[in-house]
């Protein structure tokens, strides 16, 4: 094998490659020096909340914001130089769907097709794929303004689909969905990773991360912690997570964080994650304050941290 076929080879592992990228908007500095990979048939989640840098990095590997420095390829292409054939091979979903809404179903998809340079059978052949993935059959001649969110949504992705792009990029594409429509959603996303095309999906919600195959936290332009959701869980936890139940669990919250000894607490629904450097004194804290104040204390159990937990952590220690 030739050393250019032997790199070709290693290149063709990855659908993202990026190491260093930065973004400046004059004083502002919006991305500071990411670097990661995307393996080709992935999904990938960028997690991190608003204002992270997430819309910003995409926009860069789209080639739609030249990089201040850094470098990056998308599908074997310079996202500088080589950006048109990036997009030729990329589907793009924004967080506001970018459908047209005095346009019907059928009308957006007809429209969307043009666009990728899809014509004549392909396109009625993808786009009744599409019709039929989204479960939108007998509402063709909706107009998609009267559709519901989960129903935009999914016109949206299919839309994104029609040209079979070899990878996605969705930026927040559940913002603003209800929890029955992300569930479905994601599952449209797996059959999709299932056959072949990568996904790289921007997020703020930690259960959505779970369902991804490798994450990336970005937290003040900066990443953070990188790697799957176990290994994440397993190795970048500052400090073990005391899980507990107890009466009056508000109240028991601002109890513990006065103590002044914990790195973190923080309320998880009706429970309360105390995260301590030392598992049985912090236990021991734990049941000493809030007995001694008249919560009762159900279980005070050592578990494995949450992903939310863990980019708590990271972002305190981010922050030094």
């Amino acid at each position: 094998m030739s050393p250019s076929a032997y790199c070709d080879k290693v290149h063709d592992d990855y659908a993202v490659e990026a190491v260093n990228l930065v973004k400046k908007f004059g004083h502002f500095t919006a991305v500071k020096g990411v670097s990661f990979r995307v393996r080709r048939g992935e999904i990938f989640g960028f997690l991190g909340p608003n204002g992270a840098g997430k819309t910003t990095t995409i926009r860069m590997l789209l080639g739609l914001l030249r990089p201040t420095s850094g470098t990056a390829t998308v599908l074997g292409y310079d996202i500088v130089r080589q950006s048109e054939e990036i997009r030729k091979r990329v589907g793009y979903m924004s967080q506001r769907f970018s459908l047209y809404q005095d346009l019907t179903v059928e009308e957006n998809l007809e429209f969307y097709g043009r666009t990728y340079g899809v014509r004549g059978e392909r396109l009625r052949e993808r786009k009744r794929f599409v019709i039929r993935m989204a479960g939108l059959e007998g509402r063709e001649r909706e107009l998609t303004r009267n559709l519901s969110g989960g129903w935009k949504q999914r016109l949206a992705l299919g839309a994104a689909i029609l040209h079979e792009p070899q990878m996605l990029f969705l930026d927040e594409p559940t913002a603003g969905v209800d929890p029955i429509s992300r569930r479905a959603f994601w599952d449209l996303l797996y059959d999709l990773a299932t056959a072949g095309t990568t996904i790289f999906v921007t997020t703020h919600y930690m259960d959505e991360a779970e369902h991804c195959h490798q994450l990336a936290f970005i937290y003040g332009g900066q990443i953070v912690a990188q790697g799957s959701p176990e290994v994440i869980k397993q190795t970048q936890m500052q400090g073990k997570v005391l899980e507990v139940d107890c009466s009056n669990p508000q109240r028991a919250v601002r109890l513990l964080q006065e103590t002044g000894h914990f790195v973190e607490v923080a309320l998880y629904g009706s429970l309360i994650h105390v995260v301590t450097d030392d598992l049985e004194a912090g236990r021991a804290l734990i049941r000493e304050r809030l007995t001694a104040e008249g919560v009762t204390v159900h279980s005070v159990d050592w578990i494995l941290p949450s992903l939310e937990d863990v980019f708590i952590s990271r972002v305190r220690q981010n922050r030094g």
